[in-house]
């Protein structure tokens, strides 16, 4: 009798942990598909549209236009997709039985400088918006750092000097940075 008990117990707990796992899988993604179509509405209804342009990673260029806001945000989900993919083929690459332990701690140092750079990217985002901007976005590629600025004040010579400087300042290797301004509606 005790075993049918303990079985019956083990059983609700497992049907309990599939139901828990698939709400958590699934609740997700409904929340993602219906952002998507407000961004879709925010695109048609807004009438100033934006090009942006950016390259995956077979080094094709891709170009979209979107609303000014959404622009942004979708600059920022593409830089995140590929970073993923770039971490994951970098984890896949360290679980790899075939690398050496000296190859193994490049691959490693690989995936702490992605890191990096993504952490500095938002903190400059940051600092740079607390500098009076409406939205910022900024994308290190190596030694080039593009600074993408949404402002509704005028754009001055020095304001570019002080983002360029803190861009020097936080990412060390950065020989070229640009900063661009997009007026503000």
């Amino acid at each position: 009798m005790l075993l049918k008990k303990q079985t019956v117990w083990l059983l609700t707990m497992l049907s309990l942990v599939v139901v828990l796992s698939v709400y958590y899988i699934t609740s997700p993604e409904q929340k993602s598909n219906d952002l998507a179509a407000i961004q879709q509405k925010a695109t048609d209804q807004n009438q100033g549209k934006t090009t942006t342009e950016t390259k995956d990673n077979s080094g094709k260029t891709v170009v979209s236009s979107v609303a000014g806001d959404v622009a942004f945000e979708e600059l920022r989900m593409k830089l995140e997709d590929l970073r993923s993919e770039k971490q994951e083929e970098l984890t896949s690459q360290l679980a790899s039985t075939d690398l050496t332990p000296d190859e193994k701690s490049k691959v490693k140092d690989q995936m702490d400088k992605l890191n990096q750079v993504a952490q500095s990217e938002e903190l400059l985002e940051t600092f740079i918006k607390t500098m009076g901007y409406e939205d910022v976005l900024v994308r290190a590629d190596g030694p080039k750092v593009i600074v993408t600025v949404k402002a509704k004040k005028k754009p001055s010579v020095s304001d570019a000097n002080k983002i360029m400087l803190e861009v020097k300042k936080e990412i060390d290797e950065t020989n070229y940075v640009a900063v661009e301004y997009q007026p503000a509606k």
